[in-house]
């Protein structure tokens, strides 16, 4: 029997970690039978981020992924990454929603559940894990390791014992950011041992340039299971090579006995499938250092990196790297790792493209600050929190314990879409996507994201929003212009960047064209966009103009035509990477117009909601 066993991350954190999560189940399943061979402790294959990206970029079933995974690894543990309370989705959930979903999760073929909370939140794991045990399947408690002045090794092994007690199988040592040196997992690894006795499971991404040193000490430390990727996936933001660690560990005490041809043969697989997803490429492929200092794991770098393209910023993207630990140091320091991660990064994001530090909050930072995803690690900036939540009480019980069962009501609000318990639990992660996807499966139309053939633009693959791309001809030449953003100006010129022929540029524009329509209450001209064309928005153009702070999609409008609002009332909701942001009205007033509707992409100059001044 092996002394080391590995459990390989391919179909799942390898391609989540430098292609966006976007590997579609066509391209994992012609592999499978050889992965079956090679004799892994485990395959991780689902969760983590796989479910969000199937329905929202693949629109593919994910629970279906899952049962053709078991079908075509009837040899090899599934292994999948559970987030505690929150499951898959971005809040915690009520526990009859947790048991269902662990159980459903083992019945459709989960053998090993990895189970983690973003805060290290002991309470938030509690029912998880009792689900799991309950199931009958192996429950992995995942630590969330971090640095930071309150996180220390006994502090570490205060939650090694906790999940102990809770009935582990083993212990995960998560290191998502590559932030473990090669002592410190030793003595780590070594002060777990001497007080749970269990096996010990090491996970680094390989960003820092340090995991392979650490899974290496960690295994002298007395660590049994280490993670990596076949090399088709691994290293910059991912992980550890496979065929690497089994070499360096061949002919030791702690030899894997696995083949080296055979995951040849495997990673040469992958080389010509990841061909496929040029353009969802991380631009973080080989080592960066200043995850050292910024922490952003490896799993969202690439999702992050993609966003920002999105937004038409991977320009800032240095910027918001530098914003995100000023941001987690105000939150009291939380391990980055999904949902926290996001909440950081979307936040930090936030806080450049806008030019003012919580000028924008998203909803789920309210919430975060409020208690609801659990107790904070250090010491939460006290002025932050008053700027987002006001005087809003903050919870100190389990955050679910404040969540009624909500399984039912679920089922009633997707009547009629959902024909089994798994459809259920999609619509309850991703409510909105959710629904999307259970009406479009119906309908016969669901169509993943367009993969782009090699040699096409980069440009093609942005999203599109209204009249923001098309051709000029002037003297005899043709130019391809794309609008990518709009800045913000109080002078009569306002900044525009465009792309022209593929290269960004910013231009300055003067409106002429905007004319008089109302007046305010003093009876003084108030200017407002042109008629917009069909089908567009108008341009923002006057205080009253309501506007969101990044491009994203519309999931709630909250007021009426009519309705009297103050400076700061909610007026609608908007999701933009992943994270909801409620946008406040910029005076007070009375709504007169309403120019967008849920579901409706949005970008920052257009005017979403007009408020006249009282």
């Amino acid at each position: 029997m092996a002394k080391v066993h590995i459990t390989d991350l391919v179909l799942r954190d390898g391609h989540q970690s430098l292609i966006a999560t976007r590997m579609r189940t066509e391209d994992m399943l012609p592999i499978c039978g050889k992965l079956d061979q090679v004799g892994f402790w485990s395959l991780e294959a689902w969760g983590g981020a796989t479910f969000d990206a199937c329905v929202r970029f693949l629109r593919e079933d994910p629970w279906e992924r899952l049962r053709k995974l078991r079908k075509a690894l009837p040899n090899t543990r599934i292994q999948m990454l559970l987030r505690g309370q929150n499951l898959l989705g971005y809040r915690n959930y009520s526990d009859d929603v947790v048991r269902a979903f662990v159980q459903k999760s083992a019945d459709n073929g989960v053998d090993v559940f990895r189970v983690f909370d973003a805060m290290n939140d002991l309470r938030n794991l509690k029912v998880s894990i009792e689900a799991v045990k309950a199931a009958g399947r192996h429950a992995e408690g995942a630590i969330c390791y971090t640095t930071s002045p309150v996180h220390d090794i006994p502090h570490f092994v205060g939650l090694a014992k906790g999940l102990t007690e809770m009935g582990c199988d083993t212990i995960a040592i998560k290191d998502m950011a590559g932030l473990l040196t090669p002592y410190t997992a030793y003595d780590l690894v070594c002060a777990i041992r001497e007080a749970t006795h269990l096996p010990i499971h090491t996970h680094s991404h390989a960003t820092s340039g340090l995991a392979h040193m650490t899974h290496l000490k960690a295994v002298e430390a007395g660590a049994t299971l280490i993670d990596t990727s076949v090399g088709a996936f691994a290293e910059g933001a991912s992980h550890p090579t496979t065929q690497s660690l089994v070499a360096a560990l061949a002919g030791t005490a702690y030899d894997t006995g696995l083949s080296l041809p055979l995951i040849e043969e495997i990673s040469a697989y992958f080389k010509e499938v990841r061909k496929k997803y040029w353009q969802f490429e991380s631009a973080f492929t080989g080592t960066d250092t200043r995850v050292l200092i910024n922490q952003v794991p490896g799993g969202m770098i690439s999702n992050l990196a993609n966003q920002m393209k999105e937004q038409g910023a991977l320009d800032r993207m240095d910027a918001v790297l530098d914003e995100i630990p000023r941001v987690r140091q105000d939150l009291g320091y939380p391990p980055l790792v999904t949902p926290t991660s996001q909440i950081v990064g979307t936040q930090a994001a936030l806080n450049v493209l806008t030019g003012e530090r919580y000028k924008s909050v998203t909803n789920e930072v309210k919430l975060y600050l409020q208690g609801r995803y659990g107790k904070a690690p250090g010491h939460v900036n006290e002025e932050v929190r008053k700027l987002a939540i006001g005087d809003l009480e903050v919870t100190t019980c389990r955050p679910a314990d404040l969540i009624a069962d909500e399984l039912d009501k679920l089922r009633g609000e997707i009547e009629g879409l959902a024909k089994s318990d798994e459809d259920v639990l999609t619509y309850a992660m991703f409510p909105e996507i959710g629904k999307t996807w259970l009406q479009e499966r119906a309908a016969g139309s669901l169509k993943p994201e367009q993969l782009l053939p090699p040699g096409a633009s980069q440009e093609d693959s942005a999203p599109r929003y209204a009249a923001d791309e098309f051709k000029i001809t002037l003297h005899g030449e043709t130019y391809h212009i794309k609008l990518s953003g709009s800045g913000r100006s109080d002078a009569a010129q306002r900044p525009y960047f465009v792309s022209i022929d593929g290269v960004s540029e910013e231009v300055l524009v003067e409106p002429l064209n905007e004319v008089a329509v109302s007046t305010g209450s003093d009876n003084t001209p108030r200017k407002t966009a042109a008629t917009p064309a069909p089908g567009q928005k108008p341009r923002a153009s006057h205080p009253g103009h309501v506007t969101a702070a990044m491009p994203g999609t519309i999931v709630d409008v909250l007021v009426k035509i009519g309705q009297t609002v103050k400076a700061g009332d909610g007026v609608l909701v908007i999701e933009a990477m992943k994270m909801e942001n409620e946008v406040q009205a910029p005076i007070a007033g009375v709504v007169i117009s309403i120019f967008c509707k849920k579901g409706d992409a949005v970008t920052p100059d257009m005017a979403l909601v007009e408020i006249q001044p009282e």
